[in-house]
């Protein structure tokens, strides 16, 4: 008896050891001091709320399976919550920029400046009035960035800045709230060929990614635009497509993804240590959405809150919608954004994915590198 006691607590030892180091090697916390996110409202997490904005989420029933509404635009957690959750393993959410408490200690794991109708362009989101464009966000990330000099030194911060995660989701408005926008698209698609609009695009996300870079970033994760005529919001403004998405809005997206690839092999080719990855959104939405009952998911093309339209699209997310009875089972949450169920395996697919879905590297293998 007594030696089968021994063993027990022999085999319970090294199980709690080999689980430590599965934990250590799968939980990337420690190479990785702090997640810096910029982007639009597939990644905010309740910037908005502090600025005279039409482009808020922090009302019900947005938040539904977050516990409350926090300003996010989908029931449950955005594709960098569940990044932050599953490889960095931070024990709290990536704070808001603007949010009052995000001050002291809590910068120094990171700070979330996306906003909802925020773009690549200044012009971008002018309907909703008040948001943060990109050039914004680089702004206050530069605020950061001093403060945490000023508090920690100018050596560790560059070290700090060195092993970070910077992600980058945008462009997405660029399109939906610019270029197709209603009334304005028609003037603007006139004078404006795709090409040139997509190539203003890419010239100025050039400046902001070097700024980036300028700033101290080197772990920088740059994700492309998703299949945006397939969303609810394109498909009921597009009738005429039918049952299938709008073809016009996926080739702008495709166009402007092309170039962006290139763009990244080139940023990575010519800024010394610096390590951009390019993730291709696109691509695993799309899967998603072909292949959604493979995922389980029962509906691709709807939205889970939804009030008017064939699809859900035409109106936003808000107390009077009405919801899915059953989340999970739907890709789209809203008009725009996924549900928390399709957020879970983009990050998934992010994380551990294949050069297909991210490349040269994905998320794992960028934050285990040693620069």
């Amino acid at each position: 008896m007594g030696i089968l006691l021994d063993r027990e607590i022999i085999v319970g030892v090294v199980f709690r050891i080999l689980t430590a180091l599965i934990l250590a090697r799968i939980c990337l916390a420690n190479n990785v001091p702090a997640n810096f996110v910029f982007g639009d409202s597939l990644v905010e997490v309740g910037n908005n709320n502090y600025i005279a904005s039409l482009s808020k989420a922090n009302f019900i029933p947005n938040g539904i399976d977050f516990g409350m509404p926090t300003g996010r635009y989908t029931n449950g957690r955005t594709i960098v919550d569940i990044i932050g959750q599953e490889v960095l393993c931070f024990k709290d959410f990536t704070p808001p920029y603007l949010a009052p408490t995000t001050v002291g200690a809590v910068i120094l794991q990171g700070v979330n400046y996306a906003s909802g109708g925020g773009g690549i362009l200044n012009h971008t989101g002018k309907i909703f009035g008040g948001r943060i464009n990109l050039d914004a966000q680089m702004d206050n990330f530069a605020n950061t960035r001093q403060y945490i000099i000023a508090n920690i030194g100018a050596p560790a911060a560059m070290k700090l800045f060195k092993n970070s995660l910077f992600s980058i989701t945008i462009g997405s408005n660029d399109f939906i709230n610019n270029y197709l926008t209603p009334v304005v698209s028609t003037v603007e698609q006139q004078f404006v060929p795709p090409e040139i609009f997509v190539g203003a695009m890419i010239s100025r996300f050039r400046i902001q990614l070097m700024r980036l870079y300028d700033m101290g970033a080197r772990r920088i994760l740059v994700a492309n635009v998703g299949p945006i005529g397939c969303i609810p919001f394109q498909r009921d403004l597009n009738p005429s497509a039918g049952s299938s998405c709008v073809a016009f809005s996926n080739e702008l997206a495709q166009l402007f993804n092309s170039d962006l690839k290139s763009l990244i092999a080139e940023l990575s080719s010519d800024l010394v240590e610096s390590k951009f990855v390019y993730a291709d959104v696109y691509r695993i939405v799309d899967d998603i959405i072909q292949n959604y009952m493979s995922y389980g998911f029962e509906n691709s093309n709807s939205s889970c809150c939804y009030t008017a339209g064939r699809f859900g699209g035409l109106v936003p997310c808000g107390p009077s919608s009405k919801i899915c009875p059953d989340r999970s089972k739907f890709v789209f949450w809203d008009p725009f954004h996924p549900t928390d169920a399709a957020n879970a395996i983009i990050a998934k697919r992010l994380i551990d994915g294949g050069s297909d879905d991210i490349s040269p590297m994905n998320i794992r293998q960028l934050l285990s590198l040693d620069l």
